[in-house]
């Protein structure tokens, strides 16, 4: 059994990076690819996998990231109220897939879609008499028709999880490659699958893929940056950006946020949401 203080599971898990997760009791139960991982507070493991160090970035040195993001005093007293809300770096084709499915949807919808494709295609575990089921691999989703897609509650994004699952069967996605790249080749990478744009490439990137300068903008964070720094951020009217205002606020971000901007982005989004009293898991 291991113990990380460091680590607020609550305000992990609630923060919008992960989906597949219940708390039943005092322990939460969390899907990560084909593991099942069982956690309570103060971060106990009772069942997972050997990666479950890597899941929970165990290799970040949190106090350089956490001494250079607060020199932005807004980013500093969401760490000071969410101490222990980490980034995770989950199972990259889970990540994958979920992100594709968030497009248009709440975290509860976004959840009890991908729920649906593990019960239908993923594998069963069971533990403490409990049954759970695994995420499925691309290999089990190849043969996958659009139909079943759809009565998993998918809608519109099913035609996209199709072309998802087929570029990462036929090696045009390949997530440890684009684990390497540096991040504008991995955006472009992400961003040549159908369904995938800027703001989902970089919860891909961001989540799964190690690039913690991605700063995935979406309305929340767009209104974050209008409320909290006007002047500093411009181009940021209208619901949607275009390519060129995406990368050239990106750019800006960084410059202002820092090389772990991504960490910044995640403490800022758990506190506007928070705010604002919107659902978590």
């Amino acid at each position: 059994m291991q113990t990380n203080p460091t680590i607020n599971l609550n305000f992990t898990i609630n923060s919008g990076q992960v989906f597949l997760w219940d708390k039943i009791e005092d322990r939460w139960f969390g899907i990560n690819g084909d593991d099942l991982l069982v956690i309570e507070e103060p971060f106990k493991i009772e069942a997972s996998s050997k990666s479950v160090r890597r899941f929970f970035r165990h290799d970040d040195n949190l106090d350089k990231i956490l001494s250079g993001i607060r020199r932005d005093n807004l980013v500093g007293t969401a760490v000071k109220q969410f101490s222990g809300l980490r980034l995770i770096r989950q199972d990259p084709f889970q990540c994958y897939i979920s992100f594709i499915c968030s497009s248009n949807s709440s975290i509860q919808n976004i959840k009890n879609m991908l729920v649906r494709l593990c019960q239908k295609f993923g594998n069963k575990v069971e533990f403490e008499d409990r049954q759970f089921s695994t995420f499925p691999s691309a290999e089990r989703l190849a043969n996958v028709t659009t139909k079943d897609l759809l009565s998993c509650g998918l809608g519109f994004r099913a035609k996209y999880v199709r072309e998802a699952v087929k570029a990462v069967n036929l090696g045009k996605i390949e997530f440890e490659s684009i684990r390497k790249m540096d991040y504008k080749s991995a955006l472009e990478t992400l961003k040549t699958v159908r369904g995938i744009g800027n703001k989902i490439a970089d919860c891909i990137l961001l989540f799964s893929l190690d690039k913690m300068e991605s700063f995935p903008i979406d309305r929340w964070t767009q209104r974050i940056l209008q409320k909290y720094y006007p002047g500093i951020f411009d181009g940021m009217h209208g619901k949607s950006l275009t390519e060129k205002k995406y990368s050239s606020l990106h750019e800006k971000i960084v410059e202002h946020f820092g090389p772990y901007a991504g960490y910044s982005q995640q403490f800022l989004f758990k506190m506007e949401r928070d705010l604002n009293k919107k659902k978590w898991l």
